[in-house]
C-alpha cells in the first residue's frame, strides 16, 4: 500500500493526458478521476489531523446524567470497526480502466486515419497544378461525365447548357438577344 501511495505522489498529473496524447471523453474521465482523487485525499487528511480520543471526563463533569456517558463509553470501548470487501470497488476500477484504455485506442486510430486522410489532402493541394494551366483533355480525364453530359446536349441539338442566361447578366439588349438565340433554333427558351 505504501509503495502506491509513493507512485501516485510521484504521478504528474498535468503531463499523463498530453503524454499519452488523450482527447475527449477519455481526457474528461481522466480528469474527472484526479478530482475525486484528490478530493478524497484532502478528506483523509482532514480526518488524519483530527483527535481521535474522547475525553469522557469532561463530558462527565457538564453533564449531570453521568449514566448515559458511562453507557457511551463502553460503547466506545468495545467497538470494532467492520471491514469491507472492497473487491467490487476494484474491480469497477479495472473495467473502468480497460474501458478507458479501449476508448483512447479507438482514439488515437480515428486520429491517425484522419491525420493520413489530411496529409494526403494537403499533398493533393501542394501538388496540384494552378487552373489556369489546367487543360481541357485534363479536366475531361478526371470528370467523364463532363464530357457524357456535353454530348448528349449536343445530341439534342442544344449548345448551351440549361440556365446558361441565367448566370449570365445582359446589362443591355436582353430581351433581342434572347429573341436572336431563340429564332435560331437552338431550344433554351
Amino acid at each position: 500500500m505504501a509503495a502506491t501511495s509513493r507512485a501516485a505522489v510521484k504521478l504528474d498529473w498535468s503531463k499523463v493526458g498530453s503524454q499519452l496524447g488523450l482527447r475527449g471523453s477519455t481526457a474528461t474521465a481522466l480528469s474527472n478521476f484526479k478530482k475525486r482523487n484528490d478530493d478524497a485525499r484532502r478528506r483523509v487528511q482532514v480526518l488524519q489531523d483530527q483527535p481521535t480520543s474522547v475525553d469522557f471526563g469532561h463530558y462527565r463533569s457538564i453533564l449531570k446524567n453521568t449514566a448515559v456517558i458511562d453507557e457511551i463509553e463502553q460503547y466506545f470501548k468495545t467497538f470494532q470497526p467492520k471491514t469491507y470487501d472492497v473487491s467490487k470497488q476494484i474491480k469497477a476500477i479495472e473495467s473502468f480502466e480497460q474501458v478507458a484504455i479501449k476508448n483512447a485506442e479507438e482514439t488515437k486510430g480515428k486520429v491517425e486515419v484522419e491525420l493520413r486522410s489530411l496529409e494526403k489532402a494537403l499533398n493533393d493541394i501542394e501538388g496540384a497544378r494552378p487552373w489556369e494551366e489546367t487543360t481541357v483533355d485534363e479536366v475531361a480525364a478526371a470528370a467523364p461525365e463532363i464530357d457524357e453530359y456535353t454530348a448528349r446536349l449536343v445530341k439534342k441539338g442544344r449548345w448551351m447548357p440549361p440556365g446558361y442566361l441565367v448566370r449570365i447578366s445582359f446589362p443591355r439588349h436582353t430581351a433581342e438577344l434572347r429573341g436572336f438565340i431563340c429564332s435560331s433554333g437552338v431550344d433554351i427558351c
